[in-house]
């Protein structure tokens, strides 16, 4: 490098044109590998048997929403970054409902300050419509409370949209028992009995959502809002998706978020209440959609491998992959591998990407139902 005052002497020439164009292009190459891809791919698990089925399930995002609407044409499948062939993977999208359960509970606020200014039928047509809707996809039950210790069931898990309806009906002439509100014990009674209903399910891979509606703050005190959180916040539910609404001027945002993780909706008055439920009803629909259970066969006959499944989306458009590893050892026909065949996964709640721990293995029945 030349001295300050070499320089001032003896002033170097110019960069040439063609050499500036090629530091051009360099650095305009630079930007889009680092702008590139976009797509979130999380392995939830995969699992693998003989005679050499592998199965993966994935959910791809962009940001905060999810990317639905993947066949198997988009998706790239490379063994020790050696792309396999499609012809040779047979690679197919299973429907995730196969492999998952996802179950919903709505826990209504039925205090006293609900009941008393006649937000009832109110509060019970907008649930109406938000079960309707979410329960297409899913199981759905409806809980309520008050200022009691305990929350009280009208409607338990169900795929039944009739029970549900007749179920909520019944809430319109409702008298709480105690018309404070327990808000923070309710909502810790919630996921507890989320996660018992969860735990029931056959189904290897369990996903729950809680959607809480309150007007007000906990004036009952069992419990404490620090209590509450660190409820939310325990490793059982760190796959579960949370949700609050809240109605009125007594209901802070902060308070919301503290329970809707996921996702609040504040309704400034009661005419604003079935908008709410509809906006978090069409969340859970969106989110249902980043779910896929990618199914193929695999060339490889023995050893530890390494897969990368690449997603590729053309709207919105990017790109994203995930990767783990499988062992082979023993695989190869007879029989012919078959990559509609059911999975195998552990049987646990839904686990976050990386390799998957011991535990019972269940093999999922073909089958199952599916809506």
């Amino acid at each position: 490098m030349l001295s300050p005052l070499v320089s001032r002497l003896y002033p170097q020439p110019a960069a040439h044109p063609s050499r500036l164009f090629a530091i051009l292009v360099a650095a305009l190459s630079l930007t889009l590998v680092a702008c590139g891809g976009g797509l979130t791919v999380t392995r939830v698990n995969s699992a693998q048997k003989k005679p050499n089925n592998v199965w993966v399930f994935f959910t791809v995002e962009k940001g905060d929403e999810p990317v639905g609407g993947l066949t198997a044409d988009d998706f790239k499948i490379y063994e020790d970054g050696e792309l396999v062939s499609k012809f040779e993977s047979k690679q197919v999208i299973q429907n995730p409902e196969v492999a998952a359960v996802m179950y919903t509970m709505l826990l209504l606020d039925f205090s006293g300050s609900i009941t008393e200014a006649e937000q009832a039928d109110a509060l019970v047509d907008a649930a109406k419509l938000f079960t309707e809707r979410v329960g297409k996809t899913q199981k759905v039950g409806v809980y309520i409370f008050d200022g009691s210790e305990k929350i009280h069931s009208v409607v338990p898990f169900t795929e039944s949209q009739g029970s549900v309806e007749g179920g909520l009906e019944g809430l319109r002439k409702y008298k709480p028992k105690d018309p404070s509100t327990n808000l923070h014990g309710a909502v810790v009674e919630g996921v507890r009995e989320l996660k018992k209903g969860l735990d029931k399910d056959k189904k290897p891979l369990k996903f729950g959502t809680l959607v809480v509606f309150s007007d007000g703050t906990d004036r009952a005190n069992r419990l404490t809002r620090d209590q509450m959180k660190d409820e939310l916040g325990k490793d059982e539910y760190e796959n579960y998706e949370m949700f609050a609404i809240g109605v009125g001027a007594e209901i802070q945002k902060a308070q919301l978020e503290d329970i809707g993780k996921d996702g609040t909706e504040l309704a400034t008055d009661q005419a604003k209440v079935k908008e709410a439920f509809e906006k978090v009803a069409a969340r859970i629909e969106r989110h249902m959609k980043r779910f896929y259970l990618l199914s193929y066969c695999t060339p490889a006959r023995k050893g530890i491998h390494e897969v990368k499944i690449e997603a590729i989306s053309k709207d919105p458009e990017g790109s994203g992959h995930v990767e783990w590893e499988f062992n082979s050892d023993g695989f190869g026909p007879p029989p012919d591998c078959n990559p509609n065949a059911p999975p195998v996964f552990e049987l646990k709640a839904s686990a976050p990407s990386g390799d998957s721990g011991g535990g019972a293995k269940v093999e999922v029945k073909a089958g199952a139902s599916v809506k």
